[in-house]
């Protein structure tokens, strides 16, 4: 006797994947691309972050992902997560020979040319299709967990740009038309089963 292959289609998960970016950074204020240096948080960054625990109160929440970089991990940390995990899926963009400059001084280097890292790239670092690829890996793990509850994954303006776009089925270069503010959250899910921002770039009052 055989049996017939089920079509029935996943189940869309009724948790909401919860987005915290970090806190001010110094080459964050000044606005220096700050892929994979080290850079630790200010001491406003430190409060964006503790502020942010506030935003996470209404949600319910069964894991924290972070990405490995302090200044995300201390953001975690200071928000109140607890039994964080790391996921190196969720560094920032490897901004290459143009990590710790500014988009000014990319621009003045290339003559005046209108350059943006969506459009034109990085020389020695990653393509926003790379930085998608890591974004759907991370987004799968934290599948699992949707099914349970909320997800907060605590990582890098760029990469949840791209990553929100990843989840809205969008290109990744949809990602530039998306801003978010240090110690800021945004929460994805669905609206039936079309997935779907639910919040952007919230910030917790002062």
């Amino acid at each position: 006797m055989t049996t017939t292959p089920s079509t029935t289609p996943p189940s869309t998960p009724d948790g909401r994947l919860i987005l915290l970016r970090h806190g001010e950074t110094e080459w964050s204020r000044t606005r220096k691309h700050t892929g994979r240096s080290d850079i630790p948080l200010t001491e406003r960054g430190e409060d964006e972050a503790r502020r942010a625990a506030t935003l996470l109160t209404e949600f319910d929440v069964v894991a924290a992902v972070t990405s490995p970089l302090r200044r995300a991990s201390h953001t975690a940390e200071l928000a109140g997560l607890a039994d964080v995990r790391v996921d190196d899926d969720l560094i920032e963009w490897d901004y290459g020979d143009y990590d710790g400059i500014t988009t000014a001084e990319i621009r003045e280097r290339l003559g005046g040319h209108p350059w943006t890292v969506w459009s034109d790239g990085v020389p020695n670092g990653e393509t926003v299709e790379e930085v998608a690829a890591r974004a759907r890996n991370a987004i799968d793990r934290a599948l699992p967990d949707l099914h349970r509850g909320d997800v907060v994954l605590v990582a890098h303006a760029h990469l949840l740009r791209v990553l929100a776009a990843v989840w809205l089925e969008e290109a990744p270069r949809f990602g530039a038309h998306l801003t978010l503010a240090s110690g800021s959250v945004s929460v994805l899910g669905h609206e039936h089963e079309n997935p779907a921002i639910l919040r952007w770039n919230a910030i917790a009052p002062a």
